[in-house]
């Protein structure tokens, strides 16, 4: 006789459960009104989508490629590097242009006495 647990029914862990969920995707919606004598105060629409990335592309969303606070940092990073070159260069080029004349300094217009 065997000391070991016998199971009777094989169980569906976590990371299965998971593993089809991002594969398959899952959608959870919802609707959410509030109303006060048949009028309609709110309305609240819930869409979640859960898949991978790979699914989510598959079916055609790919919103975070276009998304400016998700872009990847070595693009920003490329973005700022060029535009110190350029501060860089334009600095550089005010400094050897040669100073521009002051503007000729106007006659005193002379002061007219009063009479009295």
């Amino acid at each position: 006789m065997s000391l070991e647990p016998r199971r009777g029914y094989q169980g569906t862990n976590l990371v299965d459960i998971l593993d089809r969920i991002l594969d398959k995707g899952l959608v959870v919606a919802g609707d959410v009104r509030i109303s006060l004598a048949n009028v309609e105060l709110l309305t609240i629409r819930i869409r979640l989508l859960i898949c991978s990335i790979d699914k989510a592309e598959q079916i055609g969303l790919n919103w975070w490629r276009y998304d400016r606070s998700l872009v990847a940092q070595e693009d920003s990073e490329a973005i700022i590097t060029r535009l110190e070159q350029r501060i860089a260069e334009l600095e550089r080029q005010l400094a050897l242009a040669p100073s521009s004349p002051t503007p000729p300094a106007r006659p005193p217009t002379p002061s007219r006495s009063r009479k009295r």
